[in-house]
Order: structure tokens, then sequence, then C-alpha cells
């Protein structure tokens, strides 16, 4: 199961940092349909985390011209996201998907309740666009 993340040495996190030096994160909250706050969007329509035994899976849905555009589902890879400014100890993703012209690399963590999702475009068709780099904000569903 990966509601919790354990490191496989004690000594890759600083105790001050694992609440009572427990060395396991809960993935729980990442898990479920997240939709966007901003429904002016050009981006990310929709997310849904799953979980699937120890993996955990990311689908989106992008904006399209008349109906969202379903991005292949993929594997994420799981973080330890430590803020020591804010204390939050919790666990954060990593997804890539590939395109035809381009790759995208996406960041996920809940704050505050709000899952955010840092996302890097780069281009890989020629086209001469400029990679760039795109912030969304997203509520729960369920």
């Amino acid at each position: 199961m990966i509601d919790t993340l354990a490191f496989k040495q004690l000594s890759d996190l600083n105790s001050a940092l694992t609440p009572s030096g427990d060395p396991q994160l809960s993935g729980e909250k990442l898990l479920g349909r997240w939709v966007n706050t901003n429904r002016q969007t050009q981006g990310i329509a929709e997310c849904i985390i799953t979980q699937d035994g120890e993996h955990v899976n990311l689908r989106i849905l992008g904006v399209g011209t008349g109906a969202p555009v379903e991005w292949p589902s993929v594997r994420a890879r799981i973080l330890a996201n430590l803020e020591e400014e804010a204390g939050q100890r919790t666990v954060a993703l990593a997804a890539d998907f590939e395109f035809d012209f381009m790759k995208i690399e996406t960041h996920l963590r809940v704050n505050r309740g709000v899952l955010v999702i840092v996302i890097f475009n780069t281009f890989t068709d020629g086209s001469g666009r400029s990679n760039y780099l795109n912030r969304e904000f997203f509520y729960r569903m369920d």
C-alpha cells in the first residue's frame, strides 16, 4: 500500500522533520478526483489520482475544443515532501507524460487542502515554440 512512504534509511531524513521521529509519511490526501479552480484554464481541467496496490496512478483531462482531452494514464513516482518552513510532512508525486510533439513533467502536492500541480512543458517537435512552466490549483470533488 502507498498510504505510507517508508524511507530505506532513517538517516535519509532529519529526525526533526518527521513526526515523533516516525519515518513514514501519508499519501492519502492526494488520492481522489480534483477539478481546476480556474474555470477559464487552457491547461488541465481535471486530475484523478488512484491507488493500485503499491502504485499510484495519475489521469489527467486537459482542456480541449468541445470536450476534455484525456492524457495517457501514468504511474506516478512518490516523493517525500518536506517543507521545513511550513512544517509540512507529507507525500508528493511526480509523473511524466509523452506526446508526439511535447514532453510534460508534473509535480503534485497538497497544500492546505488544495492540490497544486507544477507543469514543465518541453516541445520536442522542432517547432521552435518556447518551453514553459505553469502552475495550476485544484479542489477535491470526492
